[in-house]
């Protein structure tokens, strides 16, 4: 499909399952031959708003492509390694950025994360569905759901909560004491048909979210328990998951939640966390788009919107702000022979 769209000289950059396993994304690129090159140019340049350079000015440039790409090459894979990104999603992230060609590695990491990955942030309008915010033991879904609500009622919207975490010591409370500062009633459900039911008398709220209970994603009965309440109304599970776990291990939860119908990842505990991989790994193998992230405990203002520039500012902090002081304004050139 890739050869009849693009051409024989086409290659496949990466691939990688969304929906669950019901469907593959796949990036695919054309090599860069003279032809292809010279458009990139003439692109890139109506968006700077600079002139392209014809080709009796292109001797100008020196060729030293080679060692910008080994640079570009070097700091994206000493990044990699540094947040313990999965050797899967690394080769792509590599080959996605070589196929880009940027000679900044703050820029090439940024396209690259933009090709890869999704990123849509959670509403802030009315809408006439649920948030359920689920997730292993301890991932800061209580905490997630009161920053929701409490951005919600800040910008004056009806906002209606939900727990169902009637189970664990002090669940309820925690969350009751968040709602009851933004006076709001914290509903509660024990069973897929009391959070219908709680669901229908919030029918008029701009934004309901529902607080599960941290479940063992590795044990099949708990993953049915969460899968009836998700069925119990118009409900969008999101995967609330704490930066600074395992890759591996980040990336089969996330298969499993995706399994369940979850299509987005929201990150916790960015403000404490060193290494992102289990994120990129969450991300790649749950075929998960990315959307708000915490980085604070703090309830008001405590999320932020993921793109891909903030999350390579995660990645590659000191990259990312040499790009920022010093951006770069011209693709990488190539010399021609004048002679």
């Amino acid at each position: 499909m890739v050869r009849e769209t693009l051409g024989e000289d086409a290659i496949i950059v990466a691939t990688r399952e969304e929906k669950g396993g019901k469907a593959v994304r796949v990036t695919a690129a054309i090599e860069r031959q003279d032809d292809f090159e010279d458009e990139f140019e003439r692109q890139y340049a109506r968006r700077n708003q600079q002139p392209a350079l014809s080709d009796d000015e292109d001797w100008l440039y020196d060729d030293d492509s080679g060692d910008e790409d080994s640079a570009v090459l070097e700091t994206l894979t000493d990044t990699m390694l540094r947040h313990a990104v999965p050797e899967e999603v690394t080769d792509q992230i590599i080959s996605c950025a070589t196929v880009i060609g940027l000679e900044n590695a703050g820029i090439s990491l940024i396209a690259a994360l933009e090709h890869l990955f999704a990123f849509h942030p959670m509403p802030r309008e009315a809408v006439k569905k649920a948030y359920m915010l689920v997730g292993p033991p301890g991932a800061g879904k209580t905490l997630a759901t009161a920053k929701l609500a409490a951005r919600g009622v800040l910008a004056d919207l009806r906002v209606a909560v939900i727990t169902t975490d009637t189970v664990r010591a002090g669940g309820i409370e925690q969350l009751d004491a968040f709602t009851r500062l933004m006076h709001t009633d914290l509903m509660k459900a024990g069973s897929p048909a009391q959070l219908k039911e709680c669901l229908e008398r919030a029918g008029r709220a701009d934004q309901i979210f529902v607080d599960t209970g941290g479940l063992n994603p590795f044990d099949p009965d708990e993953m049915r328990k969460l899968a009836r309440y998700i069925a119990a109304g118009n409900i969008e599970p999101v995967l609330v998951m704490p930066a600074g776990m395992d890759a591996e291990e980040s990336g089969e939860i996330a298969r499993i939640y995706a399994s369940l119908g979850v299509r987005t990842v929201m990150p916790s505990r960015l403000d404490i966390a060193r290494r992102m991989g289990g994120l990129l790994s969450a991300a790649h193998y749950g075929g998960l788009a990315f959307t708000d992230a915490g980085n604070t405990p703090k309830v008001a203002d405590g999320l932020i919107s993921l793109s891909p520039k903030r999350l390579s500012n995660l990645l590659m902090p000191e990259s990312t702000r040499r790009t920022q002081e010093h951006p770069v304004r011209n693709p990488k050139r190539h010399k021609v022979n004048a002679g």
